[in-house]
């Protein structure tokens, strides 16, 4: 029977635009206004499921005094009732109503703080519905189902957001605050941060305001979750901030008003220092968007900090962040990089063992950076070298990478000045370019005249280390057949030959501008810092000592060999 009744209950129940009416056979004679939504309603219900709403219809029938002269209640006009600041709106309200009449409420974890709110603000309690009253079910239900699921605690906190202040009064947001904590730390650790299960999580998390969303991370941070869950449910919630995303629930980005906070706030909330989450190209889409919307320096510097911390899994075009500012005439952010690659480079010198492991990946990327950013005809040399230079020398076992970023920068900037020619030059190390750069650079007419005396020179003392290295010693195995061998030898003479002429062209051009002989070539070599004797470009000069027997047969070949016998004297 009492199924019965619910059912036709409910079946009578209807909304008409902004109007809801229950038709049970008697005109309403309470009309309940929530919201811009009135609800016709009827007295007796109401009154035995609500102590508010018994109290607030007595006072209304006082006030009319309706009753009091025996009169007839049927004709008398409904009475209007209106509920100021009802937590969860006329939805909430309606399904309150529907629990007075006898309805089918059905709980979720979206809706269970909702009624629970409701419950509370009508007194729908124990003592006016016994034992099966909404309040006492609605909390039987939060405290069995909901809190003790992840995914529904974050539901269900999302639904507290149009429930302040009655959710914080009746401590409902900081349960579900506690509960997602609790069940993240019982996962974690050992969660992997890219499993399915923790991504839907972050999609969850990433529907929260950002003050519910705050509480929860630093619910779950003072619960010891780790670093890298907390890092990947902040990247997920930041999404939704990033210019032009879209957020996982379909909504649009919010307002670049609304994103400020919200990226600076994720950024301020990162785990300092290296985090297995994940790379570097997150991190560096948020910095974008925190550039993008002109965060605070102090985000910036988080995220700048934190990028440094693992930048060796950053690739090139991470690295290559456009320049918004109009304060600045170049394509890319070049004083950005510039911080975060000195932010590198002080955790390395400063005892990071896994900074000064990745030394030479990050030396390489530097060198890649350069090379692209070298052709901006709005980069100054400068600043083309103070970037050369934030890295310590050790980060490169050669300059190639270096050599080749001059090489581009210099084509790009024919206009600079000697001097500046010079400088940018100087943050190369010749000695540490291999052969086959020291034969481009020998040959290269956009090089200063002093980096190509000492990439000569550099090369040559290449050229007889590995002639050295060639010449097996007395008595040992060679290690190689004699073909091998004069093919080896016969293109290391081409070279020398080569380096002669070289030579002997810039002594020439040094003679005719003054500077001839062989004093003059002297000074010229201290003022270009290179110590090498005269035999370098004046090899048919001087003591020729015996060739190894291996060679004595080609001496007759190619004079050119001669300036192989001054390497062995």
């Amino acid at each position: 029977m009492e199924e019965q009744e619910r059912t036709m209950a409910t079946s009578d129940m209807s909304s008409k635009g902004q109007a809801w009416f229950c038709a049970s056979g008697s005109a309403s004679d309470v009309v309940v206004e929530v919201e811009e939504m009135c609800f016709h309603l009827h007295k007796i219900p109401l009154m035995s499921r609500s102590g508010k709403l018994h109290r607030l219809i007595k006072e209304k029938e006082e006030e009319l005094g309706i009753g009091d002269d025996g009169g007839e209640i049927e004709e008398m006009e409904p009475l209007h009732l209106s509920l100021l600041g009802f937590p969860g709106g006329a939805a909430a309200f309606e399904a309150a109503a529907k629990f007075c009449y006898g309805a089918k409420v059905e709980l979720t974890a979206a809706t269970a703080a909702p009624l629970l709110c409701a419950a509370a603000f009508l007194e729908m309690t124990a003592e006016f519905g016994g034992d099966g009253d909404l309040f006492s079910r609605c909390e039987r239900f939060l405290s069995k189902r909901v809190l003790r699921r992840l995914r529904d605690s974050v539901e269900a906190l999302k639904s507290c957001e149009r429930l302040i202040p009655t959710a914080e009064e009746l401590g409902l947001v900081d349960r579900c605050v506690g509960a997602i904590a609790a069940r993240a730390a019982a996962v974690d650790p050992g969660w992997p941060v890219n499993h399915r299960s923790g991504r839907a999580w972050f999609e969850s998390m990433a529907g929260l305001s950002l003050p519910m969303f705050t509480r929860a991370v630093a619910a779950m941070r003072d619960r010891g979750l780790s670093p890298a869950a907390i890092e990947g449910c902040l990247l997920s919630y930041a999404r939704v901030g990033i210019p032009g995303r879209r957020s996982f629930a379909g909504g649009a980005a919010p307002p670049p008003a609304a994103q400020r906070p919200l990226l600076e706030a994720v950024a301020a909330n990162l785990p300092p220092g290296r985090t297995s989450g994940g790379g570097a190209a997150a991190l560096f889409g948020l910095l974008r968007a925190c550039n993008i919307v002109q965060a605070s320096p102090s985000a910036r510097e988080a995220l700048a900090r934190k990028i440094a911390a693992q930048l060796e899994t950053a690739t090139l075009d991470d690295l290559l962040i456009p320049s918004y500012s109009y304060q600045t005439e170049t394509l890319y952010d070049v004083d950005c990089a510039e911080r975060i690659i000195r932010y590198f480079a002080e955790a390395a010198s400063g005892g990071d063992g896994g900074a000064a492991e990745a030394l030479p990946a990050v030396g390489k990327l530097v060198d890649a950076y350069l090379a692209e950013i070298a052709s901006d005809g709005s980069l100054a040399p400068g600043k083309f070298s103070d970037l050369a230079r934030a890295l310590p020398a050790r980060a490169r076992v050669h300059d190639d990478g270096l050599y080749r970023a001059v090489d581009v920068y210099l084509k790009a900037h024919p206009l600079l000045t000697e001097e500046e020619r010079e400088s940018v030059c100087d943050v190369m190390d010749c000695q540490k370019l291999t052969l086959e750069a020291c034969a481009h650079a020998a040959q290269n007419d956009r090089l200063p005249l002093r980096a190509a005396v000492q990439v000569l020179f550099f090369e040559q003392q290449q050229l007889r280390r590995a002639i050295a290295g060639t010449l097996a010693p007395p008595g040992s195995d060679p290690g190689r057949s004699g073909q091998v061998l004069r093919l080896d030898m016969d293109s290391m003479r081409s070279r020398v030959v080569e380096l002669e002429r070289e030579c002997s062209a810039m002594k020439k051009l040094l003679h005719n501008a003054g500077h001839g002989g062989r004093a003059g070539w002297g000074s010229l070599a201290k003022k270009f810092g290179c110590k090498f004797k005269m035999q370098v470009c004046d090899s048919h000069e001087g003591r020729r000592s015996p060739l190894p027997p291996q060679l004595r047969r080609q001496q007759s070949q190619d004079d050119g060999l001669s300036v192989l016998t001054s390497q062995f004297h």
